[in-house]
């Protein structure tokens, strides 16, 4: 299969090019830096990011592609939300789904399936309630920028192409994702939850996501599916197991007051939680590699 990656040198994305080139498939990445080339990428056509107002070279990217995995986006956790970044953030996923819908609807033949990125941030705060792929959507922003993210990669189901919405949980794994920013504090003794510790943390280990994406290219599933694992666990348990792991105490929680004057709006982010279900995933057939948190931690912190 020939398949048209975005967001491909990313924490996420350099994974999953390594797996899918290990599998047999021809990939091209679309890159901000295509001189830079990961061990991953080393088989991988790298393609400059077009502009978005380059309609040619969009087309040019998605033509001849069977399938494209849309994982493009600047980082949620990076930096206060100004207002200039709340627009930064929702353009770069937006506008950027728009730009390869738009390039699917001029070519002779669209692409067979879209996988398209998306956020368990799609349902906004819930407190305990369990939530599943057919719970509703939030109404806070990132909320927002899920749904408009959601309805441009939805286009493309009119072209004929089967689109999956990949609703990603808080993704462990080495070299980056959440585990970079908690570490430190728990190698110096000094870890701990933030907040009350009692908001629900929807984690998936990134092997998984990467194994759901592959799943979705190959099987007939359509629309939203979380890529969480089936074991959310709160704040205050995620930070003792992650203590537990690592030999280190789990004694020192950050208040509330204390993220919200060091992160502004984005610490709202960490302290309302989502508990979220893999239902459609499960009930599809696949199989975690990571299933427990445990588990997933080992994984993540031994390699």
């Amino acid at each position: 299969m020939k398949i048209l990656v975005t967001g491909g040198t990313g924490f996420i994305g350099k994974v999953l090019c390594e797996q899918l080139g290990v599998a047999g498939h021809q990939l091209r990445v679309l890159s901000r830096k295509p001189g830079s080339r990961p061990a991953g990428l080393r088989s991988a056509e790298m393609v400059a990011f077009p502009p978005l107002s380059d309609a040619a070279l969009w087309q040019d990217a998605v033509r001849d592609c069977d399938a494209i995995v849309n994982l493009a986006g600047e980082s949620i956790a990076e930096g206060r939300w100004t207002e200039a970044r709340k627009k930064a953030l929702h353009d770069s996923r937006v506008a950027t789904t728009r730009a390869l819908v738009d390039a699917c609807a001029a070519i002779p033949k669209p692409p067979q399936v879209l996988v398209s990125g998306s956020a368990i941030g799609f349902y906004g705060p819930h407190g305990d309630e369990p939530l599943d792929e057919a719970s509703p959507a939030g109404s806070d922003f990132l909320a927002r920028i899920c749904v408009d993210w959601e309805a441009e990669a939805r286009r493309a189901e009119a072209l004929g192409t089967r689109v999956v919405l990949l609703r990603i949980g808080i993704v462990l794994g080495p070299d980056g994702g959440a585990l970079a920013k908690m570490l430190p504090p728990f190698k110096m003794f000094a870890g701990g939850p933030l907040g009350s510790g009692k908001q629900w943390m929807s984690w998936v280990h990134v092997d998984d996501v990467c194994g759901m994406i592959a799943f979705a290219l190959g099987h007939p599933v359509a629309g939203p599916m979380n890529a969480t694992a089936p074991d959310p666990k709160t704040m205050g348990d995620f930070a003792k197991t992650l203590g537990s792991v690592l030999g280190r105490p789990s004694w020192m929680p950050v208040p509330a007051p204390v993220l919200r004057i060091a992160l502004g709006e984005m610490s709202e982010m960490l302290l309302n939680g989502q508990r979220v279900l893999p239902k459609v995933a499960e009930a599809a057939g696949y199989r975690f590699r990571h299933p427990t948190l445990v588990d997933a931690l080992r994984a993540a912190v031994s390699a």
